[in-house]
């Protein structure tokens, strides 16, 4: 099934206009309707009135107001230079997670940016990103805060994607989810990483199944088998893999779960999310 409804974080971060263009290309890519979010970033349980409520000057309030519409002119600006056809704009009042949660239920795919420590406005909504991809029940493109490639930034993400594929359930979600990208991308790359500590979860030929299907869905797809050396963390060969083939995204399944209000991450996922260079499509 095609993504035909694409939903992006919109906010004041230094990284965003590199976020909203690759939705925006990707919208294009894809016929699909773009929808661009901003939030004021306050909590609409800060609205009830009761002890616990915060407290927000008006000047403060209007002021989180004005920054988040900058950021939706500048979403639109973007989409009319770049031609697409169809989007709008929303403004919520309410802080990123929350509103960004709901949305995304009644979408196919949610793009976020990578959590920047030197960037104020990112490091305001750190642990968001972890959060919804654990609850949103849609997959996430996640938007480096590096700059992109020249290939990549010029042309629809996906073009030549990496699966990292370990036989897991989350794997085979972020793998289908991504589906659409993977149709008309010019290379897939299957990577089978240790398929020697778990033979069962892959049959007598690792990959090779999952390669079969991928074709018949018309994936023009190639598997690579990889044994990490001793010591060495699963991540780091994924992101030396993209890196090697010159792969413009990385597909894998999430794997992680939550203690209160903090999402604990597995750690190939971690590293991953945490070093990248390339957007990364994730699934839980």
């Amino acid at each position: 099934m095609p993504y035909t409804t694409l939903l992006v974080h919109v906010d004041n971060s230094r990284h965003c206009a590199q976020r909203i263009r690759l939705a925006v290309r990707l919208a294009i890519a894809e016929g699909a309707h773009l929808i661009g979010s901003a939030m004021s970033g306050i909590s609409r349980y800060a609205y009830g009135g009761g002890v616990n409520a915060l407290q927000f000057a008006p000047a403060q309030m209007q002021a989180l107001r004005t920054q988040a519409s900058v950021a939706l002119h500048d979403f639109e600006r973007i989409a009319r230079e770049e031609g697409l056809a169809t989007y709008e704009t929303r403004f919520v009042d309410d802080d990123a997670q929350g509103a960004l949660l709901l949305q995304a239920r009644y979408c196919d795919l949610l793009i976020l940016g990578q959590t920047d420590a030197q960037d104020t406005p990112s490091r305001v909504i750190a642990g968001t990103p972890e959060y919804l991809m654990l609850h949103c029940g849609r997959p996430v493109l996640m938007v480096p805060h590096a700059p992109l490639a020249p290939s990549t930034a010029a042309a629809a993400v996906g073009q030549r994607p990496l699966l990292a594929w370990n036989g897991s359930a989350e794997a085979l979600r972020a793998i289908t989810d991504a589906l659409p990208l993977l149709q008309r991308a010019q290379q897939v790359t299957l990577a089978v990483v240790n398929s020697h500590a778990q033979p069962a979860a892959h049959g007598e030929q690792p990959g090779a199944d999952l390669a079969l299907y991928l074709a018949r869905h018309g994936v023009n797809v190639e598997v690579l088998q990889h044994d990490t050396p001793p010591g060495q963390d699963v991540g780091t060969a994924l992101l030396a893999m993209t890196a090697q083939r010159r792969c413009d995204l990385v597909v894998m399944g999430c794997y992680g779960h939550m203690r209160l209000r903090e999402a604990l991450l597995g750690g190939v996922t971690r590293t991953v999310l945490q070093d990248m260079t390339v957007p990364v499509l994730v699934s839980h």
